[in-house]
């Protein structure tokens, strides 16, 4: 019935589909497995892709040639660039999506693709012979052969669906459980754990009164994530934002007894920086108010997703205490919020790679690794499609590394320190964030991508002409004057210096104040010289003038930790006879195995004089 497969995907969520996209177009014939077709892509939380640092991941994911962001901009109700008040290094684009039209987009893209099958099934276990794994067995008694497996379960694995005292089996609601794989792979030597995470109820728009909200209009531009030109949508739903209080706050303890949190009925742990409203009074208990922030679920439905509400208490206390809340007085429940508790590995049993240590051609990428967020899932499905696909066929894995994008951030954080909670990526965990801007993703990575041949030539081609762009736009800011008499008055209306004498335009744009698109409006022969380029290759020369002596001090940081990575540790290095070594260093090095002197630096417990122990070993 089944032809042998390259790669085989299972899960079609936002890793399994960047996974099975990732691995078909780059020539291996792909199998994507999922429970149900009909939830391919479906965003489980709320309907938004970005925001910070989850906004560089997906233009990352763009300018590798993955899905997200195409679909994101094809699904947008609404764009935010966040932080813009900040320098460059922080922006940090964020999409409010048509949750229906988003899993349609993804599914259209998906069929559109080469080389990529599709079955619907569970699965519930692996084919493992002498240590690799070469398929998977499904529910319905099917043996699926592969050269490689890619699992990305997210909330499935033994997943139980908490709201109040009620408790059942589920990977999301209304839709069933995967068993059968945490049990064989936990046989196999792995190390599994619980995670928990939640979701808010959902209420009726119509049932809403705005007008005791505060309206959160989207930017009049939309740059979107793609680096493609998509087109954009000509108008925009608002969100809105309103408040809890502390009437909200009392009915909400009154389930407190109730709750499956408190109780003791949830062994997992949740994500620190996303907690359900009744953790949020708990460990707040000195805040009268938390935000609360109303988002359309799309263009043409009435639903609305109640972000900052996540809960699993019972139903009958999320809706009084929701309809306390201003503007929620009259609000219809469409569902009530839940927790869901589920299995995942933790991923120090992980290569770079995203293959298991244990199992050969066994790939690991999404929420089975601990991490939470659409973003960080499908970067990592993108990795392990793209070395699952290398693995078929002895090539060398492909790894990003810290200082080339926050993917690289993100999978040396899993690999190097494990988690002990979902994982979610912020600008303070990349060292390098300078580097690493939203703004360049293509320029850091679509060569990389091009040269495996995932991003294709039209893609090349676009990053070509911005680099050849913002170096001719650089070298006519370099080269053209600026005279008082046509900047002063500008100058003194934005209360900055006026000068006495002639200046290059590069040092004027320098200024804090000074923005080059205002320059260009100021100066007519500043217009002429740059009015034929596009205003995306504007920004990028100005930020790269403005921020030029930061960039070159982070590049010069970068190459000296590189030197750190490049001492490679061999497989076989025993840390055991390493006295010197403190017992938890020892402990930790021999159950991560660091390539390098530079990952085992980051291990969580290693100090800077472990590691000056470790080079003095290795003859260094």
């Amino acid at each position: 019935m089944f032809p042998e497969y390259d790669i085989i995907v299972v899960g079609a969520g936002h890793a399994g589909c960047e996974a099975a996209a990732a691995a078909a177009n780059l020539g291996s014939k792909t199998l994507l497995v999922t429970m149900n077709m009909q939830t391919i892509a479906q965003m489980s939380c709320n309907p938004a892709m970005g925001g910070i640092a989850k906004g560089q991941i997906v233009r990352e994911i763009d300018a590798m040639g993955g899905y997200s962001g195409i679909v994101t901009d094809q699904s947008t109700i609404q764009f935010r660039m966040l932080n813009r008040s900040k320098g460059p290094a922080m922006w940090s684009p964020r999409a409010q999506n048509d949750r229906m039209l988003f899993h349609i987009k993804w599914r259209e893209m998906l069929e559109n693709t080469p080389n990529l099958d599709f079955y619907q099934d569970m699965v519930k276990g692996l084919l493992v012979k002498d240590g690799s794994c070469y398929g998977v067995v499904t529910g319905l008694g099917h043996e699926i052969k592969a050269k490689a497996v890619v699992l990305t379960n997210g909330t499935f694995l033994n997943g139980i669906v908490h709201i109040g005292e009620k408790q059942f089996g589920g990977g999301r609601m209304a839709e069933k459980a995967a068993t059968g794989i945490t049990e064989q792979l936990v046989e196999l030597g792995f190390e599994s754990d619980r995670l928990k995470t939640g979701t808010p109820p959902r209420v009726d728009g119509r049932s809403l009164d705005y007008t005791k909200m505060e309206e959160q209009p989207g930017d009049n531009e939309i740059v979107g994530f793609s680096y493609k030109n998509l087109e954009r949508p000509a108008q925009q739903r608002s969100c809105w934002i309103t408040y809890t209080n502390n009437k909200v706050h009392d009915i909400l303890r009154t389930g407190f007894d109730r709750s499956p949190m408190f109780a003791g009925r949830i062994d997992g742990v949740g994500p620190r920086y996303c907690p359900s409203i009744e953790d949020k009074i708990n460990r707040f208990a000195e805040r009268d108010r938390h935000q609360i922030f109303v988002e359309p679920e799309g263009w043409n439905t009435v639903e609305i997703y109640v972000n900052g509400f996540s809960t699993s208490l019972p139903e009958d206390v999320q809706y009084d205490a929701l309809r306390t809340i201003p503007g929620f007085e009259n609000a219809k429940m469409f569902r009530p919020g839940y927790a869901i508790e589920y299995d995942f590995f933790p991923p120090t049993q992980l290569n770079y790679s995203l293959e298991t240590k244990i199992i050969r051609n066994l790939f690991f990428a999404g929420q089975i690794n601990g991490t939470t967020g659409y973003e960080e899932a499908a970067c990592q499905g993108l990795m392990a499609g793209i070395n699952a696909h290398h693995s078929a066929r002895d090539l060398a894995p492909v790894i990003l590394k810290r200082s080339d994008a926050y993917i690289g951030v993100l999978i040396d954080d899993l690999i190097s320190k494990g988690t002990q909670e979902p994982y979610r990526m912020f600008t303070s965990r990349a060292e390098f964030r300078t580097l690493l801007r939203q703004d360049n993703a293509d320029l850091r990575l679509t060569a990389l991508s091009h040269g495996l041949g995932l991003a294709d030539e039209n893609r090349m081609n676009r990053v070509t002409e911005k680099k050849n762009a913002v170096e001719k736009i650089r070298g006519i800011l370099k080269e053209m004057n600026v005279e008082p008499e046509e900047v002063n008055a500008w100058l003194s209306e934005l209360g900055t210096a006026t000068i006495n004498e002639k200046q290059r335009a590069q040092k004027m744009l320098l200024r804090p104040d000074v923005e080059l698109k205002d320059m260009i409006r100021v100066l007519p022969k500043l217009k002429e010289a740059l009015g034929s380029f596009d205003d995306e290759f504007i920004e990028q020369a100005s930020i790269q003038v403005k921020y030029d002596v930061y960039i070159e001090k982070e590049k010069e940081l970068v190459q000296r930790m590189s030197q750190l990575e490049e001492l490679a540790i061999p497989d076989s290095f025993d840390y055991k006879k390493i006295a010197s070594l403190g017992n938890e260093a020892r402990e930790k090095l021999t159950k991560i195995r660091p390539r390098t002197l530079g990952q085992a630096s980051r291990i969580s417990g290693i100090n800077p004089s472990d590691v000056q122990i470790l080079m003095v070993f290795m003859g260094r």
